[in-house]
């Protein structure tokens, strides 16, 4: 499958410590933007429908013992029509021995080759799983990203509102800053979105009256986290004494981003609020939501109208929890 995205060969050469046996140019030069992988059993027979180039093409045990019985012209034949389809990578898996003709084949069609001493299977898990959040669909989002006992939280709001004083009043509290000012979001399964911070600006946080200060150097490595899972987002927005805010949390609020639907809360900023506070509270009942547990429902019970609020609010279809 074709990506807008692309990461280079060099980056997965050097996550899975890969032994370079041919490169037809610089591996930084070389990229690959499908998110799927294959094992090319059909294809050594010389079935080649639907075969995608694009794809890094893994050569295992079962593969190479198929070859082994074949005789040496077939043999030939067989590994030079699979190279000849130019695929954008193959490896080798479980260190098993590459001969001169596979070699050969890879440099004539200028196909790079590589080899891994992982187990076939352990390494299409892992490779999948890098390749899915290196080139899954992203947008920056202006705000901050923080870890509050264990959810990642997405604070929203206009400029001045107070979000980068909140994440170092968190980070004081021994919660954790992903990225401040700009938050890279990542959809890497159909359900999951992942944020981190771009690396130009990882770490630093943009305070106003003091500037720009890096949350690693003062509050040390343990303040600071490279991704996060988004579990919430949090609008900030300056109080308004018109509007009326939800006191209860009956009806579950979302945001949509990149197509998920994220629960999300809107919380009114004025002086006097403990916003750190509010945050963790938030974390902490988004978590007990996840586990089945709303307060708010709970109260209604014990009060005697939980059955009325059911039959007027049943829809399990917009439960942003019902994926938990």
């Amino acid at each position: 499958m074709k990506n807008d995205f692309s990461v280079s060969l060099e980056k997965i050469i050097k996550e899975f410590s890969l032994e370079k046996i041919y490169l037809p140019k610089d591996e930084k030069e070389i990229s690959v933007s499908s998110t799927e992988v294959n094992r090319p059993g059909l294809q050594l027979t010389g079935y080649f429908e639907f075969f995608d180039s694009g794809r890094i093409q893994i050569i295992g045990k079962s593969e190479h013992s198929f070859l082994e019985t074949l005789s040496e012209s077939d043999f030939k034949l067989h590994i030079n029509s699979f190279f000849a389809q130019k695929p954008s990578v193959v490896i080798v898996s479980r260190n098993l021995d590459i001969k001169p003709e596979v070699l050969k084949a890879a440099e004539e069609n200028e196909v790079p080759l590589l080899r891994t001493d992982e187990s076939t299977s352990t390494f299409m898990s892992s490779l999948i799983s890098f390749l899915n959040v290196q080139l899954a669909p992203r947008i920056t989002r202006h705000g901050v990203l923080v870890e509050v006992y264990g959810e990642g939280i997405l604070l929203l709001g206009e400029s001045g509102v107070g979000k980068s004083e909140t994440a170092i009043e968190l980070i004081k509290r021994g919660h954790r800053l992903i990225a401040d000012d700009a938050v890279e979001l990542r959809k890497v399964s159909s359900r999951s979105l992942v944020g981190s911070s771009p690396e130009n600006i990882r770490h630093f946080i943009e305070l106003r009256g003091i500037g720009i200060i890096n949350a690693k150097n003062i509050f040390g490595i343990g303040a600071v986290k490279l991704t996060e899972k988004i579990d919430m987002v949090i609008n900030l927005e300056p109080w308004d004494s018109t509007k009326v805010y939800d006191r209860i949390g009956l009806e579950a609020q979302t945001t949509e981003i990149l197509d998920i639907k994220i629960p999300s809360l809107t919380i009114p900023v004025k002086p006097g609020r403990n916003l750190a506070v509010i945050i963790e509270v938030a974390a902490m009942n988004n978590r007990q939501k996840k586990l089945g547990y709303n307060a708010a429902k709970d109260l209604l019970k014990k009060l005697g109208v939980q059955e009325e609020f059911s039959s007027e609010n049943d829809n399990s279809d917009g439960d942003p929890y019902s994926k938990y």
